[in-house]
């Protein structure tokens, strides 16, 4: 599998695969009867304060009760200050619905991150070229988290600096782009292969 830009020729696929931006999810296929290893997910915005740590916990909340394989799952940041907590709207939106994010703190993606992992979910078009540039190998398993979904498109809007109302937007996207992703990871075919992940 080849993860291809939304604007290359592939005008006769499924719509259900089409995004205006971004990859081209890979058509499912049935998965064979084995054993899965653990798959390693990471979410990627620009800061790693607000979308990708949102992200990250509402996955952790969401995923290992949908999928019949364990997930690992975690987030870092494109242009990542190291070492910072969540952005104070970030934890209010986890406190409004259930989750956690006290103990976060931001960490700048790097090639061994992206390298080690199975799957790269980027809030933005630009954060999935920087993955490129670091590590072209990772970049036919890295995807927009709204090519998961069938009713988001393009990027993450970015709440830094905005008011509750924006990061509540943001926040119910993301929730809503997750739950679509928890039912297409059952029989994706968009896994990095396993010759081009680290042990």
């Amino acid at each position: 599998m080849v993860a291809v830009e939304s604007n290359d020729a592939t005008a006769g696929r499924d719509s259900a695969c089409r995004k205006s931006s971004g990859p081209i999810l890979p058509p499912a296929r049935v998965r064979a009867a084995r054993t899965i290893r653990m798959k390693k997910i990471l979410f990627v915005c620009s800061g790693n304060t607000c979308r990708s740590p949102m992200a990250e916990a509402i996955a952790n909340q969401v995923l290992p009760g949908r999928l019949d394989f364990e997930v690992e799952i975690a987030s870092a940041g494109t242009s990542a200050l190291e070492g910072s907590p969540a952005s104070r709207g970030s934890l209010e939106m986890a406190d409004r619905h259930g989750l956690d994010l006290s103990a976060h703190r931001s960490r700048l993606v790097t090639r061994e991150l992206l390298h080690d992992a199975d799957l790269i979910v980027t809030m933005g078009v630009r954060h999935r070229e920087v993955v490129g540039e670091l590590d072209p190998d990772s970049l036919e398993s890295t995807f927009l988290l709204t090519n998961f979904s069938d009713r988001h498109n393009g990027d993450i809007p970015d709440p830094i600096g905005s008011d509750l109302a924006i990061y509540e937007h943001t926040y119910l996207i993301i929730r809503d782009c997750v739950e679509s992703m928890a039912a297409k990871l059952h029989n994706f075919d968009g896994w990095k292969k396993t010759g081009k992940r680290g042990n």
